[in-house]
């Protein structure tokens, strides 16, 4: 696929300082790989970047440019976190709940039992419940009879989930799983008599003026300027319905719309100091990430010798049909990348198989964005 090189946009003040150094060769790496386009935002203090390189759509040589939207995937968990942290804060509900508590009878059989798990361990993925999205079967309409509008609704994944026995006892290990986060939206309406999304919409996106990001529930489609989404073999998927995602991964946003998002969010503007902490409070299992409740804590190399400098940075991520995405923010608030670009094979990662080109521009542009 063919390489557009780097377009940055145009400054919204004169003046405004060029990306972080190495940031825009790493994204040309990036594309260079094999990825067909990458945007990304950086931040340091108040001084932005936004930067794009390579192609949105492949069939008609769009360009990739920075206020593209595109399927976020999983950063949608660190909205829902968000949601119910502010109804604790409420007084509206306890992390400590019970599922049973709220959703009486969803999650039983097999070994399951609602009563025993809280919603704080579906948040931090402690829960043990079985994760259908894993399987093959599970996407076969999609993959293998190319409906892409088919439309699995949150009970009938869980429904699926809990025809399995629990992979642990409730608490006694770490494991991520998708059912986790389907459950903690069924949480919300159950506790807000709105639906989850709309409260999203309320309490997050409203408020922020986050008028670029949306929670489609059906509409296959990606609506306004996008990246279109594929998958190793060049293939469009960019349609394909959110439906099985849901409050697990099926909001869509621009880069510029995340890192508004985790920037107020890391920095206590829409958390109470209780659920602030609570937040980033993270698991404690051997071999397991320091999980918290939506994002996770990870350190950022700055080098590669054995007294290379370490970054904290706190970080949510997204991969599904077409679209990789990662938004970073370090510890102390003052640097932020989002970059997302438009490769994830579904297929391959079913098999067990590298799902995205194999590219060190992805490492180089975090580096670039968060070290000195």
């Amino acid at each position: 696929m063919a390489v557009s090189g780097i377009f940055p946009t145009v400054a919204a003040e004169r003046g405004s300082p060029p990306p972080p150094a190495g940031l825009e060769e790493a994204i040309e790496q990036t594309v260079a790989d094999g990825f067909p386009g990458v945007v990304a935002y950086a931040r340091r203090g108040e001084l932005e970047s936004r930067m794009a390189a390579g192609l949105a759509d492949t069939a008609r040589g769009e360009r990739a440019r920075p206020g593209q939207r595109f399927r976020i995937a999983s950063n949608t968990k660190s909205f829902v976190s968000t949601v119910l942290l502010q109804l604790e804060g409420e007084g509206r509900l306890s992390l400590n709940d019970s599922v049973e508590k709220w959703l009486p009878g969803v999650v039983q059989g097999n070994g399951n039992a609602g009563k025993d798990i809280s919603v704080r361990q579906l948040l931090n993925h402690t829960s043990g419940m079985y994760d259908p999205t894993n399987e093959p079967e599970f996407f076969a309409p999609y993959l293998e009879r190319h409906e892409w509008d088919h439309v699995y609704t949150p009970r009938e994944v869980i429904a699926r989930a809990v025809r399995h026995k629990p992979l642990f006892a409730p608490g006694d290990h770490w494991a991520y799983s998708n059912t986790n986060y389907l459950v903690a939206g069924l949480v919300i309406e159950a506790a807000t008599r709105h639906s989850a999304p709309s409260e999203i919409n309320r309490r997050i996106l409203g408020p922020l003026g986050l008028k670029d990001t949306s929670f489609p529930v059906t509409d296959p489609a990606i609506h306004g300027p996008h990246l279109h989404g594929y998958d190793l073999a060049g293939r469009d998927m960019t349609r394909f319905s959110p439906s099985y995602d849901w409050t697990a991964g099926a909001m869509i946003s621009t880069v510029d719309d995340l890192a508004r998002f985790h920037r107020a969010l890391f920095t206590g503007k829409l958390l109470r100091p209780a659920q602030q902490r609570e937040l980033v409070t993270t698991v404690q299992f051997p071999a397991a990430p320091a999980y918290g409740l939506g994002v996770q804590r990870m350190d950022v190399s700055c080098g590669t010798g054995p007294d290379t400098k370490q970054v904290s940075a706190w970080e949510t991520d997204g991969a599904g049909p077409g679209f990789t995405s990662v938004s970073l923010s370090t510890a102390d608030g003052e640097r932020q990348l989002v970059l997302a670009a438009n490769v994830y094979d579904l297929g391959a990662e079913l098999k067990e198989e590298p799902p995205v080109p194999r590219s060190e521009g992805l490492g180089k542009a975090q580096r670039a964005a968060l070290c000195d």
